[in-house]
């Protein structure tokens, strides 16, 4: 990727996708882009308390929260974010996903077509920020300096939140073996299942990339986020989530004892977040601004 008009190419490509296809509600109730989680009963509690681990490290009230790459503010989890700001301040290339979020927070929320790279606000201006599995839709070499713009637009000692995913994350590469196992004994067991039971079970853990996509993504290592952000904004690495929808799907499930494992998992990781954060599949990266002198 390279060249002006390459990014921009990008950019444009990911603002026709949540348009036309990702934020489109399906027959169950959850936009198409939901495909890309694991929305099984036996996985909810799980990635449900890992949502809420955002608003530990964020400035709980203030006047103006940061929605940078909000979407249609999806998960019911994310309106905890804002609850006790004024506005919610939600930024997006796709009017679709800005159309969706009204909905949602009405006139709580204030809605601004733009680009997370490029954020067109003063500085010193929010008293948090979450941007959410967003910038893994703008070129690498774009993301230091949208992860500068969060913090300029940040007042000072108020904190941003930025949610990603790893390229090849230790654990879940340790865990190949695991979840290829899984994969062939899901498979023998489906055998027996009666068919409509399967059909529906394939159609709830369907990945979003079987369906019509073309999004550009690319995620990043801790090495390469700390090499490239040193000496330009103060940050740490917390764990927001450890385990992929990969292993989710293949190794978690509810005949062997599924929801507990995930409760050991969880626990394991809020023992150690900053381990779980570098290694996992999801970091929560905290951005800090610092006390003007």
């Amino acid at each position: 990727m390279s060249g002006e008009q390459s990014e921009a190419e990008v950019k444009q490509q990911v603002s026709a996708f949540y348009n036309q296809i990702g934020w489109k509600m399906e027959n169950d109730g959850f936009y198409q882009n939901a495909r890309y989680e694991d929305l099984r009963p036996v996985s909810r509690d799980y990635i449900h308390k890992c949502h809420l681990r955002v608003n530990r490290y964020l400035q709980p009230t203030g006047k103006y929260l940061l929605d940078a790459g909000s979407g249609p503010v999806q998960w019911p989890e994310y309106l905890t974010y804002s609850q006790n700001y004024q506005y919610r301040v939600c930024l997006d290339i796709s009017i679709v996903a800005l159309e969706e979020a009204r909905h949602r927070l009405g006139s709580k929320g204030l809605y601004v077509v733009s680009d997370v790279a490029n954020l067109p606000f003063k500085s010193d201006t929010f008293d948090g920020l979450v941007s959410l599995h967003t910038l893994h839709h703008i070129p690498p070499a774009e993301q230091p300096d949208a992860y500068a713009g969060f913090a300029r637009v940040l007042k000072p000692e108020r904190t941003g939140v930025v949610v990603n995913a790893w390229t090849a994350p230790v654990l879940m590469a340790r865990m190949g073996w695991l979840i290829k196992f899984m994969d062939r004994v899901n498979g023998v067991l489906n055998r027996f299942k009666p068919k409509k039971e399967i059909e529906v079970t394939a159609e709830k853990a369907k990945p979003a990339a079987s369906k019509p996509t073309g999004t550009f993504t690319q995620h990043i290592t801790p090495e390469w986020l700390k090499a490239n952000l040193a000496g330009r904004v103060d940050f740490k690495i917390m764990v927001w989530r450890s385990a992929s929808v990969r292993f989710l799907r293949s190794v978690i499930q509810p005949w062997l004892f599924g929801k507990l494992w995930l409760r050991w998992l969880y626990n394991q990781e809020e023992q150690e977040p900053e381990y779980y954060g570098e290694n996992g599949q999801y970091p929560l990266i905290v951005i800090s601004k610092p006390k003007l002198k």
